[in-house]
């Protein structure tokens, strides 16, 4: 039996263990509390687990493990961020979120300020976020079936990233939120077992030797000890002092912008207590920390043994290597039928990951525009649960229709520098309202509105007119040059740009109200009052 065939069948067989799990939720989602937040019936371990699922993505597995394999250090520096990320979300975000809200980020900003405003710009930062991170889960779908079929044509790829879109859509609409987190629980085991499996089956190759792989990881790179030292990727003598600034601006999205990631921040609201939100995070913290770690040994592994000139003839950005070193570990210590095996399990894997991803994506964006615009902002309050749950069914299919035209124009970037720059909006729009909100009483809606326009602003802009889009060979669009920011990453400008927006919006207004900050810090403390209806 082929790989080709054999990845059909596992795919299947996952789709269809899924799509049964969908189905048996869509019987228990009743009202707007299911469809949202999963009844806030799962326990810190069980939350612990969809989030390592909804966090893991194909970024973390194909793109991080490309990038360590064609750039070493720097490619790990993704890992580094992603992981250290959830000290940011533990310590400042997880529970005051929890407490404070229902059902998405909005709710905790509109609380004490004026609803229709704060909602409306937090609903268009979250499906911009959302849309940015399901960019990249296409592009990881599309060069997957690129490798296992051989595909060539630009065609096959893009009906694979319409099938993951179609599925990513059943998903949502047919389970919400308690159909996705199971799907994502499931996603998790598996993707911890194939990539542990494959780990260990690469250090056994070099002894369990880690300096003996990094070694001859070297070697095989062409570059010597170069690779294993920063500077192949950012911070080159070519970039000079626009390389160094690249990297302090990628390791700044990447460690301030988990915490205002909606699709991470909608987990929270999953749980019953506030304590089940830190055993969330705290379990999610051990199997991402786990898994980031196995990312060395993937990544590293799959530049000694396959070797980084075939990674990137496969493709240039180097989202297939994963799949590659299962491939060439299992030949070397099964034979040709155990290289055929692995690969279609890891690619059945992979396809779990980005299913699973996707569908945490989708729900996030669709419960903001249905919750936040549609209910609060359009109708002003006056709408029913049931009018709000099918609201935001079609809405998925429209951000799903979206992702799917998206995914089909950026196959040619890397998913894990796709993700990046999700983060990046996300740390530049979200996290100075939320920051704001939690934790400084003069905090206002003229305030909130400026931090979420302004950074999602320029960061969305200075991504336009970087060289991701125009003036490089791997540019979006290779034809034309107008990059004009010099940077791949915009964080180091529009982070801190976010944050100036939201203090110069607030001190340029008088709004203020003690009452409702003395509120919301005592409830995003204790939790108190965190079940009722919310405000406006």
């Amino acid at each position: 039996m082929s790989h080709e065939t054999l990845s059909v069948i596992l795919f299947l067989t996952f789709v269809a263990g899924t799509l049964a799990i969908t189905v048996w939720a869509s019987r228990h989602t009743k009202d707007a509390t299911d469809f949202y937040a999963g009844g806030r019936s799962f326990s810190g371990g069980q939350n612990g687990l969809a989030i390592g699922g909804d966090y893991m993505s194909a970024a973390s597995f194909l793109g991080i493990a490309g990038l360590i394999a064609l750039y070493g250090y720097d490619g790990f520096l993704y890992s580094i961020g992603f992981l250290v990320a959830w000290l940011v979300a533990l310590l400042l975000v997880a529970e005051l979120m929890r407490n404070s809200g229902k059902f998405t980020m909005a709710d905790v900003l509109a609380f004490r300020m004026s609803p229709r405003p704060v909602r409306t710009a937090a609903g268009v930062s979250t499906i911009t976020v959302s849309i940015f991170y399901l960019l990249a889960q296409m592009v990881g779908a599309g060069a997957l079936v690129a490798l296992l079929f051989g595909f060539k044509s630009e065609f096959a790829k893009g009906a694979t990233i319409v099938l993951v879109g179609i599925l990513m859509i059943v998903y949502v609409v047919v389970g919400g939120m308690k159909g996705t987190t199971w799907v994502q629980i499931v996603k998790a085991i598996l993707l911890m077992g194939g990539a542990t499996l494959t780990a260990v089956l690469v250090l056994g190759k070099f002894g369990f030797n880690l300096s003996t792989l990094l070694r001859d990881a070297a070697n095989q790179s062409g570059k010597s000890g170069d690779f294993l030292e920063p500077g192949l990727r950012y911070a080159t003598e070519a970039q000079g002092l626009t390389g160094k600034l690249d990297l302090i601006s990628l390791g700044l999205a990447l460690v301030l912008g988990t915490a205002g990631l909606p699709h991470i921040l909608i987990r929270f609201y999953t749980v019953p207590t506030a304590r089940d939100a830190r055993k969330s995070v705290l379990w999610g913290i051990g199997i991402i920390g786990s898994f980031y770690l196995l990312t060395l040994v993937l990544g590293f592994g799959a530049a000694a043994l396959v070797g980084t000139k075939e990674i990137a003839a496969a493709n240039p950005a180097g989202n297939t290597a994963a799949p590659q070193l299962a491939e060439k570990i299992g030949e070397i210590v099964f034979g040709d039928v155990g290289g055929t095996i692995l690969l279609a399990v890891i690619a059945a894997v992979a396809f779990a990951t980005i299913l699973a991803v996707v569908a945490g994506l989708t729900l996030a964006s669709s419960s903001s525009f249905a919750h936040d615009l549609y209910a609060h902002v359009f109708k002003r309050g006056n709408v029913t649960d049931r009018e709000e749950v099918r609201v935001a069914r079609i809405s998925a299919f429209v951000i799903g229709a979206v992702a799917i035209v998206l995914g089909i124009y950026a196959q040619k970037l890397n998913v894990a520098f796709l993700v990046a720059l999700a983060f990046a909006v996300a740390a530049s729009g979200n996290l100075p309202a939320i920051l704001y909100s939690l934790f400084w009483k003069r905090f206002n809606t003229a305030g909130a509105v400026a931090a979420i326009y302004g950074g999602l602003g320029s960061a969305v802009i200075l991504v336009i007119f970087s060289p991701v889009v125009s003036g490089t060979p791997k540019a979006l669009f290779t034809g034309s040059d107008f990059s004009y920011f010099p940077l791949e990453n915009p964080g180091i400008v529009s982070i801190p740009f976010g944050f100036l927006c939201g203090w110069l919006g607030t001190m340029l207004s008088k709004e203020y109200n003690a009452q409702k900050y003395a509120e919301i810090e005592v409830r995003s403390l204790t939790g108190a009052g965190a079940e009722k209806a919310v405000p406006h």
